[in-house]
Order: structure tokens, then C-alpha cells, then sequence
């Protein structure tokens, strides 16, 4: 009798894969162009530095000067300063895209499956912010580029108009791009802290706008001392085409504002590591 030999196959061990870096920020990335809202945000960015900006240049009055223009172009004193009007418009949109992508997972509990899928959870963090920083980095610098080429041919002729070339104006028009993107990255920040899309957006309204304007309360030394320090504040030096006495320089207020933003980053890096989804 013939025996045949039997061969049993090894078992296959289940096959897991690495979490890598990449692969966060690949996910990262689909997820971001996924979404419609992610699209509307950002397209809405751009129309509204460009828009805002053409319609302040092209409203402007010489005779009275730009204070008695629109109240859109309240305070501007130059070309860069009307092409920027809508900047602090587009803070709070790019702020509320990065609160989104972080709370909305919490919101509809995909947050649960992203975490087991990255057991360290930081890189979520970070990959978050990673991936939507340089998008809106060129988005926005893109719109304040052409705000300003449009506001160009609304104030050809006038003392306050500008060109590319001018001292400062490249460095003014790069430098809304960076604060926008830096602003993008504190709204991830907001929204892994307070796990909340109304509770972030509420809270990246009152620190970029409200808390300037609470800093009237305070006696008057305290103020104009602590006022250039403000987020906000510290980063519209960074795109300021003139310095004022009582402001930053560009660099101390990217340094200031890119501290602020560091600060939040931490604080959601401890509670993301230290509670539950």
C-alpha cells in the first residue's frame, strides 16, 4: 500500500501592517479632499481675500483718504493694506476648516476608528496639521496676490498705489499666507482640545477677534502693553507692510503667534493622549 505523503501548509499569520508617517498623512489628505465642506472653505477663502480686496481698492477715495472710503477699507493706508481687507474675514474661515477636521470626527465618530487605526494618536495631530497647513499656505497667499494685482488697476494713478516690486510688498503678500496657514493649524488645535466644531469655531472667534477688543477694559499702560502680544495681533505684524511704534516686527510676530499656536498643539497633544475618544 502506497502511502502518499500529505504536505500541510504552514498557517498564515495575519498579515499587519505598520503605521507609518506616509500613511497617516496620506490618510490625512484623503480625508481632507473628501469632504465638499473642505472645498467650499478653502474656495471660500480665496474669493473672499481677492473680492474684498478689489472692491476696498477700487472704492477708495484719494480726496478724503481711505477712512472716509467703505467701511471695508477702514484704517487702510496703502495698497497691500486694501488688498488684505478681507484677511481677517479669511482667519476665521481657514480657522474653522481646521477646527472641522478635527471635531467633526468626534461629531460623527470616525474619531473612534481613526484612533485604533493610530494607537499613538499624536500623529493624527500632527498629520492633521501638516496637511493643511501648506493647502492653505498657497490658496491664500495666491488670493492676496491677485487682491492685490486687482486693487492694482483700481488705484492706478494714486499716491498709495504699489507694485510687486515695492519694498515690502512680496514679504506682506507671502506673509498673510503663512499667518492663514499657522491660523489653520490653531483651529486642529482648538478642535482636538475642545472635541466641539460650535465650542472650537466659538472659541477661535473670541481669541482672534473678541479678546483684542476686551483689552479696552484694562487700564491703559496694561493694554498698549499687552495688546502687540494678542494672536491676532501678533499676527497681522507678520503681513503689516508699515510698523507702527506700538507694534511687532514680522519675525517677533510670527515668533509670538507661531507660540500661541504651539501652545494649543501641546495642550491638545496632552488631552488627546490622556482621555478617551
Amino acid at each position: 500500500m502506497t502511502t502518499s505523503s500529505l504536505s500541510v501548509a504552514p498557517a498564515s499569520a495575519t498579515s499587519v501592517r505598520r503605521v507609518t508617517t506616509r500613511g497617516v498623512l496620506r490618510s490625512e489628505w484623503a480625508k481632507l479632499w473628501s469632504l465638499r465642506s473642505s472645498w467650499i472653505i478653502l474656495a471660500a477663502s480665496v474669493v473672499v481675500l481677492f473680492v474684498f480686496g478689489a472692491i476696498a481698492a477700487f472704492m477708495y477715495s484719494p480726496a478724503a483718504g481711505a477712512d472716509s472710503g467703505p467701511s471695508l477699507s477702514e484704517g487702510a493706508t496703502d495698497a497691500v493694506s486694501l488688498a488684505l481687507t478681507g484677511s481677517p474675514f479669511v482667519s476665521l474661515i481657514v480657522g474653522s476648516l481646521g477646527v472641522l477636521l478635527f471635531a467633526g470626527e468626534y461629531s460623527t465618530g470616525m474619531i473612534r476608528s481613526t484612533l485604533a487605526a493610530v494607537p499613538r494618536r499624536l500623529p493624527v495631530l500632527f498629520s492633521k496639521s501638516a496637511v493643511v497647513a501648506p493647502v492653505v499656505l498657497v490658496l491664500t497667499t495666491i488670493g492676496a496676490l491677485v487682491a492685490f494685482q486687482l486693487g492694482a488697476i483700481g488705484l492706478d494713478g494714486e499716491k498709495i498705489a504699489l507694485s510687486l516690486g515695492d519694498d515690502g510688498v512680496l514679504r506682506s503678500l507671502l506673509g498673510v499666507g503663512v499667518y492663514m496657514a499657522l491660523v489653520a493649524v490653531f483651529g486642529v488645535a482648538l478642535g482636538a482640545l475642545l472635541r466641539s466644531a460650535a465650542g472650537g469655531i466659538a472659541s477661535l472667534l473670541g481669541i482672534l477677534l473678541i479678546l483684542p477688543n476686551l483689552a479696552s477694559l484694562l487700564p491703559k499702560s496694561l493694554a498698549d502693553t499687552l495688546h502687540p502680544y494678542f494672536p491676532s495681533t501678533a499676527g497681522e505684524a507678520m503681513f503689516s507692510l508699515h510698523r507702527s511704534a506700538d507694534s511687532l516686527s514680522p519675525g517677533a510676530g510670527f515668533t509670538v503667534f507661531a507660540g500661541w499656536v504651539a501652545l494649543a498643539l501641546a495642550a491638545a497633544a496632552i488631552r488627546l493622549k490622556r482621555t478617551d475618544a
